[in-house]
């Protein structure tokens, strides 16, 4: 199964990392298509910048990044929820389907639409997948779980010494009263 993710990982980036060189490199030719989703999302997220040549060129930046990373088995994780956050716009923008007016281009469209939820998918699996290690939220649990299992036992333990040294009180406090002479 390991040698399945390495291999994985380099195919799924590369889609990405290619995509991503390309906009870059000629980011004018797409921006007319990403103008209505980069202003709205511009509108929405108020540290991006208006300027939908700019949000063209950061989401290939993060493409090739994330890419890179994926492919290098570096912050897999990271790397594929950020290539999944830039593969939404992209697609919404690049492949409304709906909106061709053609029969033809309609169909390519939803091809390429398709293709792109399908590579979604593929970076969501990679998003979860933790390598055969236990998620962080199940460690969390299993340490908060022996945490509470530690102080138990050390809430039992000072118990334990409490009442010894209580016995050993009282039993110095009999002797005490027993070699003392009565009134």
């Amino acid at each position: 199964m390991a040698i399945l993710r390495t291999a994985a990982r380099p195919l799924l980036a590369s889609v990405f990392i290619s995509g991503g060189l390309r906009t870059l490199r000629d980011p004018h030719s797409v921006a007319p298509a990403a103008e209505p989703v980069a202003q709205l999302a511009a509108a929405r997220v108020p540290r991006l910048p208006g300027d939908t040549v700019r949000l063209v060129r950061i989401n290939s930046a993060v493409q090739i990044g994330a890419g890179a990373l994926l492919a290098t088995g570096r912050f897999p994780r990271a790397s594929a929820l950020a290539l999944a956050a830039s593969l939404v716009p992209t697609t919404l923008a690049g492949h409304a389907w709906w909106k061709a007016e053609d029969a033809d281009e309609r169909a390519r469209q939803r091809v390429q639409f398709t293709k792109n939820l399908s590579l979604l998918g593929g970076l969501l699996i990679a998003a979860a997948d933790t390598h055969g290690k236990p998620s962080l939220a199940y460690r969390s649990r299993a340490a908060a779980a022996a945490g509470r299992r530690s102080a138990r036992k050390a809430g039992h333990t000072v118990n334990a010494v409490v009442a010894d040294r209580t016995r050993e009180v009282r039993s110095a406090g009999h002797a005490v009263r027993e070699h003392l002479p009565i009134g």
